[in-house]
């Protein structure tokens, strides 16, 4: 006993702003809350959390904190609302996202169109979510990683994947880069530093983490963007992430992109309390709530989460509020859903593109000569694009069995001669034309 109080004594004379100087195993087997400068009358320390007691038994609800507001430059006629929270964006760079926005539009429609022909097997809208997109990659830098879900095409479009590349892999002809074994829109980039995409939902967002943590180690001074839906951010790996980013501190940018259905399910019967954005300070991690059509506030929203990353070393949520448009994919009837008078109300009252143009003819930047001009110049390119993809002949079907194994093994090529005698043997049974020799 003696012992015990001379520690703890000493302890209480040595101890400055809570950091002791006595040996740490004496500390730790006597030192009481008190001595290392908190009041127990007040102040609770517990490891897991510090807080200030309470005599009041108070269950606390969630409707007892204001939800998060939602950021946003422009009303819905292009009108900036605090010219302090305009981007100084020249016109040749508000140009590029206009036209980007309006390019990705016009890819949508006629790719949307070939899949329900028969040309293609499978495709992906992105029609209403456009600011999403180009507003958010705009904000990056050319080397930050981006890990998508499947509708971000518009960053890819903004980081210089042809109307070619998308074309190619959605035909999945010998000039996808992706060689034909993935699904439509399903896209990827080594040199645009777009991580190719998989369907299952949020498997993106811890590999998203775990880059982060290596950039943090390396020093390389970049962030990582992982992209994903409301919907997907119900799924336990994004909890996963969440933790992971915030308890190793990673400079990641998680971008949910809120446009209120996953596939058929709306965001009431998802999740309860607020949103998205909500789970930041449950998580500790910084969060911002935006206007998804809204190109400018996305911008700014990416533009800052992107420097606090990059400098703290922290990861940050960005929810943009959004609608799509668009059904779920192309095996997707949203009328079963939604009311196709919702949609058009959407459509015709929070349009994104249209918000950005009003905004350029405001400065002078764009008119109805150029707008007429523009969009029978991207009507050419996509058709172009489509045209020449459609032609292009599939990959050799023994490319299958390779990337596999860095030297392919005795039974894989026990295999491959397997399928290349089986495909003599019955080459009539089969479009071996359609495959480059």
């Amino acid at each position: 006993m003696a012992l015990r109080h001379l520690c703890l004594s000493f302890s209480k004379r040595i101890c400055h702003h809570g950091t002791c100087r006595l040996p740490m195993k004496f500390v730790r087997h006597f030192a009481q809350p008190a001595a290392c400068g908190q009041s127990s009358e007040e102040n609770a320390s517990f490891p897991g959390a510090k807080a200030k007691y309470t005599n009041t038994l108070q269950l606390v609800s969630p409707e007892s904190r204001e939800p998060f507001t939602v950021y946003r430059v422009m009303d819905r006629e292009g009108q900036v609302l605090n010219t302090n929270e305009e981007p100084k964006l020249d016109q040749e760079f508000v140009n590029k996202m206009y036209k980007d926005m309006t390019m990705l539009n016009a890819m949508d429609r006629i790719l949307y169109e070939s899949q329900r022909q028969g040309r293609i097997s499978f495709y992906m809208t992105n029609h209403g979510e456009e600011a999403t997109h180009i507003g958010s990659a705009a904000a990056l830098k050319p080397d930050d990683l981006v890990y998508g879900q499947y509708r971000e095409a518009g960053v890819l479009l903004w980081r210089g994947f042809t109307l070619d590349q998308f074309m190619n892999q959605c035909y999945g002809n010998c000039e996808d880069e992706g060689k034909g074994r993935q699904m439509p829109v399903h896209y990827g980039s080594r040199e645009l530093n777009f991580v190719t995409i998989s369907s299952p939902l949020s498997t993106q967002m811890p590999q998203a983490v775990g880059s982060a943590y290596a950039m943090k180690r390396s020093g390389s001074g970049n962030c990582v963007i992982v992209y994903f839906g409301d919907g997907a951010a119900s799924e336990g790996d994004a909890y996963v992430a969440l933790n992971f980013a915030a308890t190793l501190e990673c400079p990641v940018i998680f971008f949910c992109r809120n446009n209120g259905f996953a596939i058929s399910t709306p965001t009431h019967e998802q999740y309860r309390g607020d949103g998205v954005a909500g789970r930041g300070p449950a998580f500790g991690i910084t969060a911002i709530r935006v206007d998804g059509n809204d190109v400018f506030a996305v911008y700014n929203a990416t533009k800052a989460a992107c420097s606090l990353a990059v400098q703290q070393n922290k990861p940050v949520i960005i929810e943009a509020m959004t609608y799509r448009v668009g059904h779920h994919s192309t095996s997707d009837d949203s009328s079963a859903y939604r009311s196709v008078e919702e949609v058009k109300l959407w459509d015709s009252t929070d349009q994104p593109i249209a918000r950005l143009r009003k905004y350029m003819e405001q400065k002078g930047w764009w008119n109805e000569s150029q707008e007429k001009e523009w969009k029978e110049s991207t009507r050419k390119q996509v058709f172009k694009a489509f045209s020449e993809a459609e032609k292009r002949p599939k990959p050799n079907w023994k490319e299958m069995f390779s990337d596999v194994y860095q030297d392919m093994p005795s039974h894989l090529r026990s295999q491959m001669r397997e399928m290349e005698n089986h495909v003599a043997k019955y080459k009539d049974h089969y479009p071996v034309s359609a495959y480059k020799s």
